[in-house]
């Protein structure tokens, strides 16, 4: 039994490969998500409330259970208290508000193993997409135009973990987030199409109570290709490119299929290519109950663009405290080393 803990804020494909990884070494995974309070005092201000943020996590296939308001400090008293093996987190470094690594403990007791971190997606990325409004992102941009977003958002360099990078698509990666299961006898197959953007709390209201509209569902999700999503959206959108939203959709448990680049009008031929029954009346609106878009989420951002840049160069400067002393650390070691190397050679020469 694994135990992992985050913030989980903004909640995008590279926590859902963390969460996939984490679970592919155990049995059972639970999910420690922090409390808004825990996370304004480490880290600075959320964008997305506990609530949408414990219920975002629960929606993604690897979690088996969730820990809400678990404490920001790892302990081995909190592994013990949910009878877990180990603990599991990112090769990024999480810091106290003092500069403290929070999985000291664990790491010490032998009881912590990590994961890799998803390269080319973070939080201050995307937030830097938002606040920018660069189209850099899109799938059609060529590599100088994402360099120069980058270099726009002060990450040229810096710490290896809250920077920038160019996020790549491969096939091993799809094939990794994908169920693989194919329809079964009996299985209500759903169509639902759309842009699926900044994958949020409000996708999946929509997509549970869709998935509640059949005991047996089969829910296919159609993703627009980003020129067509910015043709109806506008601005720099979408803010996730196609093969980024293609992860984030398929990490959710509701989610059976995608089909990438989907048309933006349904037509017979699509229907049939998943043999649904050509027939009229197929159309159903879902309520999702939930008013949260896009839009909105990048509202907030922007109401708090000071607060968030503030944040994002603070963890950033603990980060680089952080390295610069591991760093003197491993010199110290060579040198240590080299000086144990040379008296060992000066007492051989003595005797």
């Amino acid at each position: 039994m694994f135990f992992l803990l985050h913030s989980y804020d903004m909640v995008h494909y590279g926590h859902s490969n963390q969460l996939r990884q984490a679970k592919a070494r155990g049995d059972y995974l639970i999910v420690g998500v922090h409390t808004d309070s825990e996370i304004a005092k480490h880290k600075g201000p959320p964008v997305f409330t506990q609530e949408e943020r414990y219920k975002m996590v629960r929606a993604i296939k690897w979690v088996d259970e969730v820990v809400e308001g678990a404490p920001y400090v790892t302990t081995l008293e909190t592994l013990n208290k949910y009878n877990c093996d180990f603990c599991v987190h990112g090769d990024d470094i999480t810091l106290t508000v003092d500069g403290k690594d929070t999985y000291e403990e664990v790491k010490k007791s032998g009881r912590y193993r990590e994961c890799k971190r998803t390269q080319g997606v973070s939080t201050t990325d995307l937030v830097g997409r938002m606040l920018l409004l660069t189209k850099a992102h899109h799938s059609n941009i060529d590599s100088s135009d994402y360099q120069q977003h980058t270099d726009n958002f002060g990450t040229k360099s810096h710490s290896p973990w809250t920077g920038v990078s160019q996020f790549l698509q491969t096939s091993q990666k799809i094939i990794q987030f994908a169920s693989g299961q194919e329809p079964q006898p009996g299985d209500t197959i759903i169509y639902v199409a759309g842009g699926f953007d900044l994958f949020h709390i409000g996708h999946v209201d929509f997509l549970e109570a869709v998935h509640k509209l059949s005991e047996k569902p089969y829910i296919i999700v159609g993703l627009h290709f980003d020129q067509e999503v910015n043709r109806y959206k506008g601005k720099n959108y979408p803010i996730m490119n196609v093969h980024e939203r293609t992860l984030s959709v398929l990490a959710c448990r509701y989610v059976s299929e995608v089909v990438i680049g989907a048309p933006f009008a349904v037509t017979k031929d699509l229907l049939d290519h998943f043999k649904e029954p050509r027939r009229k009346g197929i159309l159903r609106t879902v309520d999702s109950g939930n008013s949260l878009t896009t839009d909105a989420i990048v509202q907030r951002i922007i109401k708090n663009r000071l607060l968030f840049e503030a944040r994002n160069q603070k963890k950033e400067a603990k980060e680089i405290a952080v390295i610069q002393a591991m760093k003197r650390q491993e010199e110290e070691k060579t040198k240590e080393k080299a000086e144990a190397v040379r008296r060992t050679v000066h007492n051989d020469k003595l005797k």
